[in-house]
């Protein structure tokens, strides 16, 4: 196959078909008031179909994960069938579409969540959060107890098992960006004394104990785990992440899942050929690409898939314009997070 096909060929990412390798990345936009899905949100995802795989925002697996305002939960009766709407306008177009599990732990606010955020240990966040009352300093988190730890884990699975009841196609586990399973992975947010911190065999156990606990629950095939290493978002740091992902690839490459996507431009190393070398799952790549590049991870092996993030935000039809070269259209920025219609379903295809 020539790289001038590849990104728009068929393909496969564990039991999920898709129609092209070209991937929507997760992407927060805020438009679920209460945490339920919508009618505004079915319409989004669904004008976007046309991506080989639709990666949802950041959906919490219960309400203490509800670190944002007006993003979506997988926890009610409500929030399944709200999802089921989604997969549904999706689905009738075609597309594929899995949930992203997002736990924030650290990264809320009472005025948020209506009581403490949690954590590995309690340590709070540099910067501010938005809430209903404007912008205030992010709080000190409460450290979770091993119960709780473990309750925590079965909520990741519990998601996964609503997602496929609401007819999504699987689920991303969200290892990335300073979010809960990030927190105990980072040296800076984890200062935990027993089974869950120290060591880095300590600090990766609830990454891995939430990856085995998604698989278990729905299947590997329908699995993916986002991770971003040297990325800093939401304060999270680590002086040796090397040795840090060197370890947990090695151990992730001992599971059967569907993909591994991977926000790799900050890594200090070639984590990509790292990944390469020690995981069986499709390899997605996420950071700033065009069709050009895209293409030419695709051709050297170093890539499966593609994942484009804000391209998508204001063009729906984003793989027909790569295939065809048309111009982009340039998101407003103004309205990425919150509000209704305007800069989120109102920009045109190229049909239109």
């Amino acid at each position: 196959m020539s790289s001038a096909s590849s990104l728009f060929a068929p393909y496969a990412l564990g039991d999920i078909k898709l129609a092209n390798r070209i991937i929507m990345a997760p992407m927060t936009r805020s438009r679920a008031p209460g945490g339920v899905p919508n009618a505004l949100m079915a319409e989004y995802y669904g004008q976007r179909a046309s991506a080989g795989l639709i990666i949802t925002e950041g959906v919490a697996p219960s309400a203490i994960g509800l670190g944002y305002m007006a993003i979506p939960g997988l926890f009610s009766a409500a929030q399944i069938e709200g999802w089921r709407g989604v997969a549904k306008a999706v689905h009738a177009k075609g597309g594929k579409i899995v949930a992203q599990i997002m736990h924030t732990g650290r990264i809320g606010h009472p005025d948020i969540q209506g009581e403490t955020p949690v954590a590995p240990s309690a340590i709070a966040a540099a910067g501010e959060t938005f809430t209903p009352k404007g912008a205030q300093p992010h709080p000190v988190p409460r450290a979770l107890t091993d119960a709780e730890i473990e309750a925590t884990i079965a909520d990741y699975a519990q998601a996964a098992r609503n997602a496929v009841a609401a007819g999504l196609d699987g689920v991303e586990v969200h290892g990335a960006n300073g979010y809960l399973p990030n927190q105990f992975l980072a040296p800076s947010t984890n200062t935990r004394t027993d089974r869950w911190g120290g060591s880095v065999q300590n600090r990766a156990r609830f990454m891995l104990a939430v990856l085995d606990a998604t698989i278990a629950a729905i299947g590997g095939g329908k699995v993916g785990l986002r991770l971003s290493p040297g990325v800093t978002f939401n304060d999270v740091h680590d002086p040796d992440a090397e040795a840090t992902y060197a370890y947990l690839l090695a151990e992730i490459g001992k599971r059967n899942f569907a993909f591994l996507h991977l926000i790799h431009g900050a890594a200090p190393f070639d984590v990509v050929a790292m990944a390469r070398a020690s995981v069986k799952a499709k390899l997605i790549l996420n950071g700033g690409y065009d069709r050009a590049k895209a293409e030419a991870e695709i051709a050297s092996g170093r890539a499966d898939a593609i994942a484009f993030g804000s391209a998508f935000i204001a063009n729906p039809d984003l793989p027909a314009r790569l295939r065809t070269g048309a111009p982009l259209a340039a998101p407003d920025k103004a309205t990425f997070y919150g509000g209704d219609a305007k800069g989120y379903t109102d920009y045109p295809a190229l049909a239109a």
